[in-house]
């Protein structure tokens, strides 16, 4: 196990929750699929300027233009997830809508591991996983309750 790859692990999930209640407030001032739109361009600009400084060059882009067409799917995952937060966030609160988030990527997780989906490594799934994926799902349940 990688201490760094937890420590990430907790504090992108920190800042996913602040993104679900700033996303919801720029969505209701000028519009979900705005908020979206600016969060894709956002997301970019940065992107682009850290791989500059990091990489000197883009040539990573040349190589993606070079990559089967349904790896390109994670973009439209990416922008499935702000959507539903921009929208979610506002209208069941930030810590239901990150309960319900978490609840679907583990569920889709636990079936990309099993069955080793996108050319991944398969992995198991024994009980312990399955209990905490239930009550993590619980959990999440239970945060729509006001």
């Amino acid at each position: 196990m990688s201490p760094a790859a937890v420590v990430l692990s907790l504090l992108a999930g920190m800042a996913g929750s602040i993104q679900v209640a700033v996303m919801g407030r720029f969505g209701e001032r000028i519009g979900i699929l705005e908020a979206l739109a600016f969060s894709a361009l956002g997301t970019a600009a940065i992107t682009c300027i850290v791989l500059l400084v990091v990489r000197h060059s883009f040539s990573g882009y040349v190589a993606a233009a070079r990559q089967p067409p349904w790896l390109w799917v994670g973009a439209l995952m990416g922008a499935i997830v702000v959507f539903t937060i921009t929208f979610a966030g506002p209208r069941i609160g930030t810590a239901a809508t990150i309960g319900l988030l978490i609840s679907g990527q583990l569920v889709m997780g636990a079936a990309i591991d099993r069955f080793g989906l996108f050319g991944l490594d398969r992995i198991a799934l024994h009980w312990p996983r399955v209990l905490g994926i239930v009550l993590l799902g619980i959990g999440a349940a239970l945060s729509l309750k006001k």
